[in-house]
């Protein structure tokens, strides 16, 4: 609705993503809050106070539908051939199940209710094979296994669920030594989105704000080191899955970030110029140098777009810029695929408040969650 940050306005000409109308929005329901990247959390001076309860998320319906073929191996569309956004659009398959729409494109699935909100999913190992790794899988114990080995010998082993699920990604060397990157196997029931929705009080804020969200364009690599490496500016409660790392933007807010404002992305594009794709020299040295004190280090690459265009596209195409930057960071900067981790929010949190085409909504941040994974405060 006009003048509500994260939706289009009804009329505008699509610029996230050319060429179609806005729909209905994708993300958190109409009134509901989240918290923004670009800002400080919700419930900090000048910010609205969180509501209680379960945040907007998505409905029982969509939860259920996620069992539906949706996310199950196989049953997420090969990216072949698919460069640019009108190969995508024009790829799509959408059904109905139940009271969910269920929008199967090249490499994505998008699963939206009838109320506006939705959730992205893409199979796992995808990012792997768009590198040009050669992986076996198997299937062990109702588990679906997929081992991709380096020259070296080292092994990166995915284990995920029948719905295709993340349950547990590990690092093997020569010598069989395992490290373990993401475990989600402390879930003790089914998975259902609505169960992956975290509601915790809003975090105060204990340092400046350009601080707490450092531009990458301002900083120099020992604030970006310090940045992706500092502890919660919250207790962190317990252990939680990746999951809901991903959807609960109470948690995330409970890490620092950087956003990656050196790349800006073009109107309808996931593309990485190679003269910006060199601009992430800064953050992938401050991330090896992570790495280097903790190899088991899990960063979160987060994809958005600007207000303009239809939300379905936006959050196909943040997704897709979440991806482009976390395959450069492997690509050319040697940073291990399993280290990284990616999700698109579309136009959800918005850096500048406003529903015209912005180059600055339309980028990435990075923030590392490994100690929301480990339930670790410090």
């Amino acid at each position: 609705m006009p003048g509500q940050p994260g939706r289009p306005a009804p009329g505008l000409p699509s610029g996230g993503a050319p060429g179609m109308a806005p729909q209905p929005g994708v993300g958190p329901a109409p009134g509901q809050p989240g918290f923004a990247p670009g800002q400080p959390p919700a419930g900090l001076p000048g910010q609205p106070p969180q509501r209680e309860g379960r945040r907007g998320g998505v409905s029982p319906g969509v939860a259920g539908a996620i069992g539906l073929g949706a996310g199950v191996i196989g049953g997420i569309m090969a990216a072949q051939g698919a460069q640019r956004f009108e190969d995508i659009r024009s790829r799509r398959e959408e059904r109905r199940e139940g009271d969910v729409t269920i929008i199967r494109e090249p490499g994505r699935t998008i699963i939206r209710d009838d109320d506006g909100r939705a959730i992205i999913r893409r199979d796992e190992d995808q990012r792997f094979r768009d590198l040009g790794w050669q992986g076996r899988s198997e299937r062990r114990d109702g588990e679906n296994r997929t081992i991709f080995e380096r020259p070296d010998g080292t092994r990166i082993v995915t284990v995920t669920d029948e719905e295709g699920r993340l349950i547990r990604r590990t690092r093997i060397d020569r010598d069989n030594r395992e490290v373990i990157i993401i475990d989600n196997t402390l879930r003790d029931r089914p998975g259902r989105f609505a169960d992956d929705v975290v509601v915790l009080p809003p975090p105060p804020l204990p340092i400046p704000r350009e601080r707490y969200i450092v531009d990458a364009d301002r900083a120099d690599e020992d604030l970006i080191y310090e940045t992706i490496t500092a502890p919660p500016i919250a207790a962190i409660p317990r252990r939680y899955t990746l999951d809901e790392v991903r959807y609960s933007p109470d948690l995330r807010a409970r890490m620092r970030s950087v956003d990656i404002d050196t790349i800006n992305f073009d109107t309808g594009s996931w593309q990485v110029g190679a003269d910006q794709g060199r601009r992430l020299s800064v953050i992938a040295d401050s991330v090896k140098r992570a790495l280097q004190r903790s190899p088991n280090e899990v960063f979160l690459v987060e994809g958005h777009t600007d207000a303009v265009g239809a939300d379905v596209d936006n959050l196909s195409l943040s997704d897709r810029r979440a991806q482009s930057v976390a395959e450069i960071l492997t690509r050319d900067f040697q940073i291990p695929p399993e280290n990284l981790t990616t999700q698109g929010y579309g136009e959800q949190y918005l850096k500048v408040n406003t529903q015209d085409a912005s180059r600055e909504n339309r980028r990435v941040t990075l923030r590392r969650i490994t100690p929301l994974l480990s339930g670790q405060n410090q």
